[in-house]
């Protein structure tokens, strides 16, 4: 006869501090204060119950903004999460802060797959068993090699280096199989389609039951078996929660029978938690007196649906920096507009949510063959599977590609076709240039043909905020700039 024992376990992923609950119709919708009163019920109604974050638990709310992560971890503090790991945007505020940060949680931070060159140690503990009614869980955190990206940007950056990701798996699972484990749980930051492909690289006498997502956003009506392996994600920000009810055959240490919910965290369904609200409040007193500042007003709300094409939002915000910097060309990391809309009433606080990363700009010179060269590896074909960067350009190029042939049909500047010889002077996010090579192709060596490249401003948001706010009303639209055929 089997001995069956019941779990539950609720994920969440990238939440990217997202406390406040939005109206949706005549109802309320997400928000941490609903999200914890979720929590608190299936935590007092079901008699075990594990709760679990897959990364990204920063960036995307001016609260979280200003107070770099804290705010965010003192929240989380009464979610009492059971297991975290880390996803690419717990670095943006430096390597350093982070371990920082790690000390003001009073939940495990997890991570596998992070070292520290100089002597092969790993930046966080790798793993943590939590036991509950008798059952003993284990959690296991990697992260997508883009973090370490964004880790170039940070002098920490250059010491540490992600180690493969499968071969990590094995060590834990071999090193603490013995210990009777009666489930395994690997909590990846990595995008769903590496979820899928990590599956099949995994040896089933590794005991994986469950591999809980993050990064991609990814929405499921239920989760998905590749390889004897459950795979799920949970959306993004607090708007909704997975949970499993998972019926556990401690004999065989394996999974006998589940349900997953994706549970939408609504004003009709979910408590509100009047203690992390208090904690909310405190924070937005501050936060609203600074951000509700007016800076402009566009004639319409101007959008940024997609990274990969060009928007509304990315046309304004690449202009402002051409016109403002003086460069000929502007490359604007798509990826940097965090807000599917702004506007029509642009006040401060959106502004940031919008686009919160606060980087440098490098500026260099390239010839027509460049500048042709970088822009075609960036609508090379994974560009439209959403696994590379994407870049919004500024007034004056037109391009026309083919993806059939892989080439531009046309490549203009200002309509005149662009030579290999000419000479443009170029735009770029300091976290785009620490990444040139992988992102677009081109080498620093190649940079330093005409020029050494330079800091030309040390804050994209003063060039952003400074242009806006002498511009009481604006307009922006789509003009064929990146036009893809075929």
């Amino acid at each position: 006869m089997k001995n069956i024992r019941h779990l539950t376990l609720l994920h969440s992923n990238d939440l990217h501090g997202d406390f406040l609950a939005e109206p949706a119709g005549d109802t309320f919708v997400g928000g941490i204060s609903m999200l914890s009163g979720y929590i608190r019920h299936v935590r007092s109604t079901e008699e075990n119950v594990l709760y679990s974050i897959s990364g990204d638990i920063f960036r995307g709310s001016v609260i979280d903004t200003e107070y770099l992560g804290v705010s965010t971890i003192e929240m989380l503090n009464l979610l009492s999460p059971d297991a975290v790991t880390i996803g690419n945007h717990e670095i943006d505020y430096g390597i350093a802060h982070l371990l920082f940060i790690e000390k003001c949680a009073d939940f495990p931070i997890i991570n596998a797959n992070l070292y520290i060159k100089m002597n092969g140690k790993r930046l966080f503990t790798p793993c943590r068993i939590a036991e509950t009614g008798g059952m003993r869980v284990l959690f296991l955190g990697l992260i997508t090699e883009d973090v370490m990206a964004q880790a170039k940007q940070d002098v920490i950056g250059s010491f540490i280096e992600t180690r493969d990701a499968v071969r990590e798996i094995g060590r834990i699972c071999n090193a603490y199989r013995t210990l009777d484990i009666d489930c395994t749980v690997l909590l990846t930051h990595m995008g769903f389609e590496e979820d899928r492909r990590l599956a099949h690289m995994l040896d089933p006498a590794w005991g994986i039951d469950i591999i809980l997502g993050g990064h991609s956003h990814t929405v499921m009506e239920q989760p998905v078996l590749e390889n004897g392996i459950l795979i799920a994600q949970a959306g993004t920000g607090t708007d909704s929660v997975g949970r499993f009810d998972l019926a556990i055959d401690t004999d065989r240490n394996c999974i006998d029978s589940y349900t997953w919910q994706f549970v939408p965290i609504t004003a009709e369904t979910c408590e509100r938690d009047p203690e992390i609200e208090k904690i909310v409040d405190k924070y937005r007193s501050v936060t609203d007196a600074k951000y509700q500042r007016l800076v402009t007003r566009f004639h319409h709300a101007l959008t940024h649906p997609e990274r990969n094409r060009e928007t509304e939002l990315g046309n304004l915000f690449a202009d402002i920096f051409r016109e403002s910097l003086g460069v000929d060309v502007m490359l604007l990391g798509s990826g940097s507009i965090r807000s599917n809309e702004l506007g029509p009433r642009v006040e401060y606080g959106g502004l940031r949510e919008t686009f919160p990363f606060d980087d440098s700009v490098y500026m260099f010179k390239a010839d027509g063959a460049q500048l042709r060269h970088m822009l075609r590896y960036m609508l090379r074909d994974e560009a439209f599977r959403g696994h590379t960067e994407f870049y919004q350009v500024s007034e004056g190029i037109r391009a026309v590609y083919s993806k059939r042939t892989q080439n531009f049909t046309e490549f203009s500047y200002f309509g005149r076709p662009v030579s290999d010889g000419q000479i443009f002077t170029v735009g770029i996010q300091s976290y785009h240039y620490a990444n040139i090579g992988k992102f677009l192709d081109i080498t620093y060596a190649e940079l330093e043909k005409y020029q050494k490249p330079r800091v030309v401003s040390t804050s994209c948001l003063d060039i952003i905020d400074e242009y806006l706010s002498s511009h009481p009303i604006l307009e922006s639209g789509i003009e064929g700039r990146i036009i893809v055929v075929d």
